[in-house]
């Protein structure tokens, strides 16, 4: 049996994502409070944060759920990482609306489609709700005399580089300020 394994009544899902600060205390990921939990107990972080209200308990104790973690050796990060394309991503960067009309966006589009040679890239993609994606089909904004309404980019920024952070947790803002 696993010792680090909370009750079924002590699982929230407030308090099932742990932020992990680098020994600098930048961001560097989010991971499951378990994670955390065990990275904390074999001494390789320190709880900064934690959740007192809902405990994790194990036949050994009762330990605070770990909300914000920081690491006890530096871990060296590239400073030309690539942030990798994903639809998650387009949409997350367009605020979930649409780039030709502004409503809410739910499917991501190629400016230039791909059977046209548009590649994969955050420079061709853009959100887009689904009956603008419908009537664009395989056409250029251009050729449909529309215009975007942003022009896409690669995004940029260490919060971008952080992996699980697109739905932040309150108590996480001061560590995520300097991202």
């Amino acid at each position: 049996m696993n010792p680090v394994t909370a009750a079924p009544e002590t699982v929230s899902t407030s308090g099932s994502r742990t932020l992990v600060l680098n020994a600098g205390y930048e961001p560097l990921s989010v991971v499951s409070f378990r994670r955390a939990l065990v990275l904390v107990m074999n001494g390789r972080a320190i709880m900064v944060e934690g959740d007192d209200a809902h405990p994790v308990r194990s036949v050994e104790g009762t330990w605070e759920r770990p909300s914000v973690i920081v690491l006890t050796r530096y871990v060296k990060m590239p400073h030309n990482r690539h942030i990798p394309v994903s639809r998650r991503g387009v949409l997350r960067r367009d605020s979930h609306r649409c780039a030709y009309c502004g409503n809410s966006a739910t499917t991501i589009d190629h400016v230039l489609p791909r059977s046209r040679g548009g590649m994969d890239a955050w420079e061709n993609l853009v959100a887009c709700c689904l009956k603008c994606n419908n009537i664009k089909g395989d056409r250029t904004p251009q050729e449909m005399g529309w215009r975007l309404l942003s022009e896409p980019k690669t995004p940029y920024g260490s919060a971008w580089l952080v992996r699980g952070i697109e739905r932040p947790q309150p108590h996480w803002e001061g560590y995520l300020a300097a991202a």
